[in-house]
């Protein structure tokens, strides 16, 4: 009988040691995947590329190659889709990580639009909230740390799912990578002619990646949630087809935030041609930047509008768009 509490306690000593030393390098043993996006067309992409001439993915490789470090110093294994300005097709970069049984994909980028005063970090998860909690959990540690390493206090955040972007599938690296935590992240707007000049500085690159690498260590640092199969709990309602790339440098692009202010002012009216017409402000503005931090508000004032225009069914779906691709994040 002492024989086996001895081995009892001794083995739950052991336990513990092995529980400590997981939490103090929870990247021992993890093989992570990064993904510096685009790459290699600087000379047939006319889109990717800031006022002053800074092309996205240069930036986006910098960054990559940055964390590539970081995280191997922590132990971590880390599989990288592209190592230089080439282009690497979307399935290659998935078939990695997939093929590695990679635990954490994470796919480097940064965004453009109309508004060149638009400022503020994206992040991406496939399909359904409720389902890929995973990639959600890691989502709010990455957008965390984004707030804090790059942007000013106050400054909004967009976790959302892809099918806010591309209504119909996702994003194809996300959707050839679900079952694995997977983000794509848009850490900031080169844009913005402020942030382009601060995405070519060393240290503002570097200070991006210890981002990531803070957010990868506290995701590890706790039990990884379960993902569920796609769909298995909530049927994907493909919702209208929004803006992408070069249409979102239009003027009618650039007015995303007045039309969701008027849109509002017509919201609690009576008068049927008012409700139409706030229900065609909101739809335009959650077209022209459907990852805005006002895009979630836009589809529930869709459903407020359909109801009172007496389609129920439609309106229920827009319920559903807003509580599974838009994740509601406070402003710190």
């Amino acid at each position: 009988m002492n024989r086996i509490l001895l081995t009892l306690v001794l083995l739950a000593g052991i336990t513990s040691v092995v529980v400590a030393q997981s939490r103090r390098k929870p990247l021992k043993g993890k093989t992570i995947c990064i993904d510096p996006g685009h790459g290699g067309t600087a000379a047939t992409d006319s889109y990717r590329v800031g006022p002053g001439g800074e092309r996205e993915e240069w930036i986006n490789l910098r960054v990559g190659l940055l964390l590539q470090k970081m995280l191997e110093r922590k132990g971590a294994k880390v599989l990288m889709t592209r190592i230089e300005d080439q282009q690497v097709p979307l399935p290659d970069r998935a078939k990695l990580a997939n093929d590695r049984k990679a635990n954490l994909f994470v796919s480097i980028h940064h965004n453009a639009t109309a508004d060149s005063s638009v400022n503020f970090p994206i992040i991406y998860f496939h399909g359904n909230m409720s389902e890929n909690v995973a990639s959600v959990d890691f989502g709010k540690e990455l957008a965390a740390q984004l707030l804090k390493h790059l942007h000013k206090p106050h400054t909004p955040v967009s976790l959302v799912s892809d099918f806010t972007i591309f209504a119909d599938a996702g994003a194809s690296v996300l959707r050839n990578t679900y079952g694995i935590p997977a983000v794509l992240a848009e850490a900031s707007f080169f844009t913005n002619p402020s942030e382009e000049q601060r995405l070519k500085q060393p240290e503002h690159n570097r200070q991006e990646a210890v981002a990531y690498t803070e957010a990868i260590i506290a995701f590890f640092a706790k039990p990884v949630a379960p993902i569920a199969a796609k769909n298995s709990e909530v049927p994907v309602i493909p919702a209208f087809k929004v803006f992408q790339e070069a249409e979102r440098m239009t003027p009618t692009a650039r007015r995303w935030r007045q039309d969701f202010e008027e849109g509002n002012v017509f919201v609690t009216k009576k008068d049927t041609a008012l409700l139409r017409e706030s229900y065609e402000l909101f739809t335009r503005s959650a077209r022209s930047f459907p990852d805005s931090p006002v895009a979630g508000q836009c589809h529930q004032n869709r459903a407020v509008l359909l109801r009172k225009l007496g389609k129920a069914v439609e309106a229920q779906q827009e319920d559903q768009r807003f509580r599974e691709y838009y994740v509601t994040m406070p402003v710190k």
